[in-house]
């Protein structure tokens, strides 16, 4: 296990390094920051200076082996347009995505696994298709427009939550619905898949034919055996609720690094951007490193060393 361990950690490291070189190319082709930053009126001398001083007359190969020294040193450099500490001002937001996050993830696994199971359990009924059609809808709406539509009927029509900011735990119950509703929908899609594939099987029919329930045997023997292919959903799904935040942030005015990461490309903010790239992309590998050593804990027919 160690050695598998210690050879996802290095496939990890080369992924984040090469999304980190992409986006770092990326920022600098996009425009000089230097326009931005200069005041009104500024001459060509002034222009210069500042971009002199700033490093960015520098070939980008330079700027590039500097950023990797700085960053070797866990210097993650000054906020071209706050003049602030980069580590400070992710820091400062990162709380918030993980708190959206996190109510997402509960919204999707409450609501998106039961639904799979039923879905599953009670095929060809009513009950399946009125899920159905629910789990289509979660799918089909951008995150955008359901962020509006609850902001409208329960911020603006029925007053009943807040319609921005992150002034108190109400304000999280719309983002995370809308950044749930789609994760929530591969869950049920997943779940639903898994657990018919498991019923199809004959230790299923065995355990009927000594009297099992089918509800007793779905929990004693069904979940736990399609809890694998849902894993491996749930590990990707959450580097996805990471990404998806920047759309929700932006709706709600939910101070986090999505609506952070929004601010800094429109000001060409390279090193916030790289920071939020580099902290997403961790995350990301991480949770898939998390979902290889689940599988070894759901089901000990696995193991990593082969």
């Amino acid at each position: 296990m160690i050695r598998h361990l210690a050879g996802r950690v290095g496939q990890a490291i080369v992924a984040s390094f090469g999304v980190l070189t992409i986006v770092f190319f990326i920022m600098r082709l996009s425009g000089d920051p230097t326009l931005l930053l200069v005041p009104e009126g500024a001459t060509a001398e002034q222009i210069a200076e500042l971009r002199h001083s700033l490093g960015f007359d520098r070939p980008l190969i330079v700027q590039y082996v500097a950023y990797l020294a700085d960053l070797a040193r866990l210097d993650l450099g000054e906020s071209l347009v706050q003049r602030a500490p980069v580590a400070g001002i992710v820091a400062e937001r990162i709380p918030y995505t993980l708190a959206l996050a996190a109510g997402a993830l509960v919204v999707a696994l409450g609501i998106g696994i039961p639904a799979g199971i039923a879905m599953a359990v009670w095929r060809g009924t009513l009950l399946e298709r009125a899920l159905a059609a629910f789990v289509l809808a979660g799918q089909s709406l951008p995150t955008f427009w359901s962020g509006i539509l609850l902001i409208l009927l329960f911020g603006v029509y029925l007053g009943w939550l807040p319609t921005s900011g992150a002034d108190s735990g109400e304000s999280l119950i719309m983002p995370s619905i809308a950044l749930g509703a789609l994760t929530m929908s591969t869950f049920a899609r997943m779940t639903r898949i898994s657990v018919l594939d498991e019923l199809s099987r004959d230790y299923v029919t065995a355990a009927r034919a000594r009297g099992l329930s089918l509800a007793a045997a779905v929990g004693r023997h069904v979940l736990r055996n399609a809890a694998i292919p849902v894993v491996t959903v749930a590990a990707l799904e959450i580097g996805n609720l990471l990404a998806g935040a920047v759309i929700v942030e932006t709706v709600f005015a939910w101070p986090g690094i999505g609506q952070l990461a929004i601010q800094s490309i429109a000001a060409r903010d390279f090193l916030i951007v790289q920071t939020i790239v580099l902290f997403v992309s961790i995350v990301y590998v991480g949770m898939n490193l998390l979902a290889d050593i689940a599988y070894a804990v759901i089901d000990p027919r696995i193991r990593l060393d082969r």
